[in-house]
């Protein structure tokens, strides 16, 4: 039932009661002094403001669970304690701040509701207030224990001696000592249950005796280690009273489990002897450190890390040699020098189990498969691959890590790799090598210099680990598409593959072989709703892409089968879709590229280079024209020092053999010059655009058209020699893109033809010149070039005779 406020504190509570009860976490609150807590949950503010309202009493149950945010009555412990609420204030947060005092133990007899707050009916337990002579000494014994207790912690004030001294009710005085004592919810709880007080001041007297066994066991420690100490020291001494005590109540100690278990898996990663030595040490001086200290993480995870590195961990090789070569044309089409090399390693690796894994490079534009090589390199070796992305990379310690002396200091990428990987063998696919940077953190090409020597990577120390690691084992393969970009010591520890581009019968079969089945896949298509010929396939790489690899085609390819799979979806698709030439351009719209040679070079001043560049070959238009003047020469088209030095060489060596090609040599200083290199926002530089910059100059003068259908590329001289350039044959398949059918090449770069695809060779006719007049005579026609020449010494002549027989002044004719 409920009641009125009491008269006072001490007023007689009826034997049974209808409270609001309130729930407490991690605590239990005795019938004793007055207690501060802090309340916010709704339905514990609710238990409040009810008990507030009713007459200040409040029920207070301790829960099973302190993690329950909503504790149920299941949740809470039959037994609690009558507080009257002292006073209460209102907190930010919508909490309340409350001083309770206890006042009687309560036994709970029946819930009543319990929603919007708990509430419940209870009986009152008052305590004795006469005692037997038993009780009186257990009184007095509780007393002294209590005053060793006091003695002994020099943290306990001395006015608590007081206050045991001055409380003549036993059942209080047990309270106040329980409500004191260092241990756990569960035991307070007991003691709240023990409504028995000669009971319940046993089980605080069995408390206070072990509190006191501690406390004489830790000054004792003290005494023996007491001096002078730091603050390792000091942490040192706490670890040492710690182990004793645990070891005097006979507790497990969890620390001494988790070194044992590092021990295990320290054993178990079968580290190298010197590692493990170090791994030990670590160990050992962590067992030192409290569990507190900043430093203790430091050093677990240094070990942690050293125990996840694979240092004997391999995956067997698969060493069989046809199966590796069909997984690699099973998965790339061409690329024989690369599946070559790659076999020939397996071959090797066969008969000589310790060799050392090589260091490859693939160098070539971009899309035509060097990272899915690499990709199927790993599958056909049966190895796990691990990549890493260099573009953009500047830090040195992304490759060496950072020091251990650093916050949050952490290996860099080639041991997080093979943490990733599992093994200590696995491909590790270096991409993007060329676009590596530096800056004042320092050169990560440097670093990798190291990584990538076979000489030297067998004790690789990365800065974190501090010990050396055998990379011996691990299959390098760097992936770039400049190679005169990477740093040459660097480069010089690299075996440099070159993979050129693809011509447009190798985009033709890929796409058929590759590009198709993973689309289809991909778009949730199949063969059965579309159809797409050759002819529309070739339709699309010629008019829709102009590349070295084959991104764009599957791009293109993609946009295709994305319309096919909306018509599809939509059910407008009632028969197969077949996709030809017009449905092509109808689905991706106006044609991107056009074949412009012959139109470009259909007037005189205008000749076809050929130009390398990252994306693999391009063609190069060099235009040129005159107008009045006093014979200089403008360049524009964003070109380089050696780029313009190639014009001026041009220019000289024209002005010097002009007559040899019928051009007036008379006429030049009245003429001004203009040459141009289109697409003019693009920066172009090199000397193999020499032959066509004098090409273009001598079309211009005489008037003459450069043959369309012909594209040239080498390096000029004042004296008219021709030099070898590189990258023939990327050059050789943009002229073969462009639909040019003759070439002019260096003579020395005949040794380069090879390696042109032997499609391109035959449709294609070649001719090699050491000297400029040569090259002039194929651009122009020999005998367009005598023709001019001839006409130009009948012109010179006729002046030289008209001069001579043009009449004297009159002054001669009279002497």
């Amino acid at each position: 039932m409920p009641i009125d406020n009491p008269d006072s504190e001490g007023s007689s509570l009826p034997s049974e009661l209808e409270l609001p009860i309130l729930a407490i976490r991690n605590t239990v609150i005795f019938p004793v002094l007055a207690f501060p807590i802090n309340v916010g949950r709704d339905k514990s503010l609710t238990a409040v403001e009810q008990a507030l309202e009713s007459g200040q009493l409040l029920g207070i149950l301790a829960q099973k669970d302190a993690k329950n945010e909503d504790p149920s009555t299941d949740d809470l412990y039959q037994t609690g304690t009558i507080v009257k609420i002292l006073k209460s204030v209102k907190m930010p947060g919508n909490k309340l701040s409350v001083i309770i005092q206890g006042i009687s133990r309560m036994k709970l007899k029946m819930w009543v509701t319990t929603d919007p707050h708990l509430r419940a009916q209870v009986e009152v337990y008052e305590e004795p207030a006469e005692h037997a002579e038993e009780i009186e000494a257990k009184m007095s014994n509780l007393r002294e224990l209590a005053q060793r207790i006091i003695d002994l912690s020099p943290q306990i004030p001395s006015e608590a001696s007081f206050l045991v001294r001055s409380i003549d009710n036993p059942g209080v005085l047990a309270d106040i000592v329980a409500s004191n004592l260092g241990i756990g919810v569960e035991e307070k709880q007991d003691l709240l249950d023990t409504f028995d007080t000669s009971t319940r001041m046993d089980k605080v007297v069995t408390l206070l005796n072990k509190e006191i066994q501690v406390l004489e066991l830790s000054n004792k420690i003290q005494s023996e280690v007491k001096g002078e100490m730091d603050k390792a020291q000091r942490e040192y001494f706490l670890r040492e009273q710690l182990k004793a005590i645990q070891k005097e109540l006979g507790e497990t100690d969890d620390r001494q489990e988790e070194f044992e278990e590092l021990k295990r898996k320290l054993k178990q990663a079968r580290m190298p002897r010197e590692v493990e030595k170090v791994a030990f040490k670590e160990l050992k001086r962590m067992s030192r450190m409290s569990p507190g200290a900043a430093e203790y993480t430091v050093s677990r995870t240094y070990i942690d890390w050293l125990i996840d590195v694979p240092w004997s961990k391999s995956s067997q090789d698969n060493l069989d040699i046809d199966r590796a070569a069909a997984i690699l044309d099973e998965d790339h089409y061409d690329l024989e020098k690369v599946k070559k090399r790659i076999v020939e390693y397996l071959a090797v690796r066969k008969l000589k189990q310790d060799m050392k894994g090589p260091i490859l490079c693939l160098a070539g534009p971009p899309g035509v498969g060097k990272t899915s090589l690499a990709k199927s390199v790993a599958r056909a070796l049966g190895r796990q691959m691990h990549r890493i992305s260099l573009g953009g990379v500047r830090d040195e310690a992304e490759i060496r890590g950072h020091r251990r002396t650093y916050i949050g200091s952490l290996p860099g990428k080639v041991i997080k790799g093979l943490k990733k990987a599992g093994t200590n063998n696995p491909v590790f696919v270096l991409d993007e090598i060329d676009k590596l940077g530096n800056d004042y953190r320092g050169d990560p090409s440097s670093a990798l210099l190291e990584v990538l020597d076979p000489e030297q990577n067998d004790t690789f120390v990365d800065h974190y680990l501090d010990v050396p690691f055998d990379l011996s084992k691990v299959l390098f393969i760097a992936t770039a598409n400049q190679v005169h970009l990477i740093p040459p010591p660097l480069r010089d520890r690299m075996e440099i593959i070159e993979i050129p581009g693809y011509t447009i019968e190798d985009k033709l079969k890929i796409a058929q072989s590759y590009i198709i089945p993973e689309q289809l896949e991909e778009h949730g298509i199949t063969p059965d709703h579309i159809e797409i010929g050759d002819e529309a396939i070739r339709f699309l790489i010629e008019s829709y892409t102009r590349e070295a690899g084959v991104r764009s085609l599957k791009r293109e390819v993609a946009g295709l089968f994305r319309w096919v799979a909306k018509e599809v979806a939509s059910d407008r698709a009632k028969d197969r879709v077949i996709l030809d030439s017009a449905k092509v351009e109808e689905i991706r719209g106006p044609i991107k590229f056009f074949n412009e040679v012959a139109q470009r070079t259909a007037v005189s001043g205008v000749a076809t280079g050929l130009a390398w560049t990252a994306a693999g070959g391009d063609i190069l238009f060099i235009e040129a024209t005159k107008m009045r003047g006093k014979g200089q020469m403008k360049l524009t088209g964003s070109l380089g020092d050696v780029m313009k030095e190639s014009v001026g060489v041009a220019s000289s060596y024209m002005r010097a053999t002009a007559l040899d090609f019928g051009i007036d040599d008379r006429e030049l200083d009245k003429i001004d010059i203009h040459v141009h290199v289109p697409s003019g926002s693009i920066p172009k530089d090199g000397p193999s655009a020499g032959v066509t910059m004098l090409t273009a100059i001598v079309s211009l003068l005489t008037g003459l058209t450069v043959d369309h259908e012909l594209a040239m590329t080498g390096e000029a001289t004042l004296r008219g020699a021709v030099l070898p350039v590189g990258g023939i044959k990327e050059k050789v398949l943009a002229a073969h893109r462009a639909g040019c059918k003759r070439v002019i090449l260096p003579e020395r770069n005949r040794k380069d033809l090879p390696d042109v695809p032997e499609e391109v060779r035959k449709e294609m006719e070649f001719f090699f010149c050491s000297r400029m007049e040569d090259v002039l005579d194929l651009a122009l026609g020999k005998e367009k070039v005598a023709a001019k020449r001839a006409d130009l010494a009948l012109k010179i002549a006729a002046e030289e005779a008209a001069a001579k027989i043009e009449p004297k002044s009159d002054t001669e004719a009279h002497a």
